[in-house]
């Protein structure tokens, strides 16, 4: 079975220490729209996308005063390493005063969201959900071949935002029926193809907002991927929609330094 660690511990909050200082995504300071800089909900390792072993990565966290961090290696059908990978992160926490939680990145491939999901799911605590190609009349399109379309005409940027869009929410859902969910670089396709992200309107907003609340997905604001905009953030934030800091690091270094949420 998989274990559910309640979302609550990664919630909003507020912290007035220096090496703790929060990012308002709208309201006053002290309210529950603060972005916590103490945690980071999204690092990698050496096992998959990262360069540094899973210690190394804690100790990291560890100097510059983090509380919380979430592994989220990448993974798919192919993947053997989750047990190796879930000890790790295990063995790590006696070493640690910080909530280190077990999750994989997992893709979107098809329209309905069915998602690239490794075998064995039951050492996660977490899914971070990501859509990095485009489900469209049966096929997945890269960005690449996204933007083309756009060129030719046979796209449009609304269609692809409502697509897009589309294509997260399902994937959410599916998601958190094995695990709490969280959305990994949210709509970062539309800047991959080169699409401002005015397309993405309120009623869209609202669309996700409400299958975050429904499933219990927190939406990552990537520092690494500058996603998703500060406009995004405060409607998100404006419908109760819970969000968290993340690196997205793949060095131990870069877990933690925020510059664009400092800026959202």
């Amino acid at each position: 079975m998989i274990e559910r660690e309640n979302p609550a511990s990664f919630s909003r909050g507020v912290d007035v220490s220096a090496e703790r200082e929060s990012v308002i995504g709208g309201g006053a300071v002290g309210t529950a729209c603060a972005l916590d800089l103490a945690v980071d909900a999204h690092v990698h390792t050496g096992f998959s996308a990262g360069r540094d072993a899973v210690g190394v990565v804690v100790s990291a966290a560890d100097q510059i005063g983090l509380r919380a961090l979430t592994f989220a290696d990448q993974a798919g059908p192919e993947t053997t390493w989750l047990p190796a990978y879930a000890d790790a992160v295990r063995r790590a926490r006696h070493r640690t005063e910080m909530t280190l939680r077990v999750a994989v990145e997992v893709e979107v491939v098809r329209a309905d969201g069915w998602l690239a999901l490794p075998p064995d799911l039951a050492p996660l605590d977490a899914l971070s959900v990501a859509v990095s190609a485009l489900p469209a009349g049966g096929e997945l399109l890269s960005p690449r071949e996204v933007r083309s379309r756009l060129d030719t005409g046979l796209l449009v940027p609304g269609q692809v935002a409502e697509l897009l869009v589309a294509a997260t929410i399902k994937g959410l859902e599916r998601a958190s029926r094995y695990a709490p969910a969280q959305l990994a670089r949210p709509l970062v396709l539309l800047t991959q193809v080169g699409i401002d992200d005015s397309v993405i309107t309120p009623d869209l907003v609202t669309d996700l907002a409400a299958a975050c609340r429904i499933t219990g997905s927190l939406v990552e604001v990537s520092e690494s991927w500058r996603s998703p905009s500060p406009r995004v953030v405060e409607m998100l934030l404006d419908a109760a929609v819970t969000v968290v800091p993340a690196s997205d690091a793949r060095y131990a270094a870069e877990v933690g330094r925020w510059h664009y949420l400092r800026r959202v």
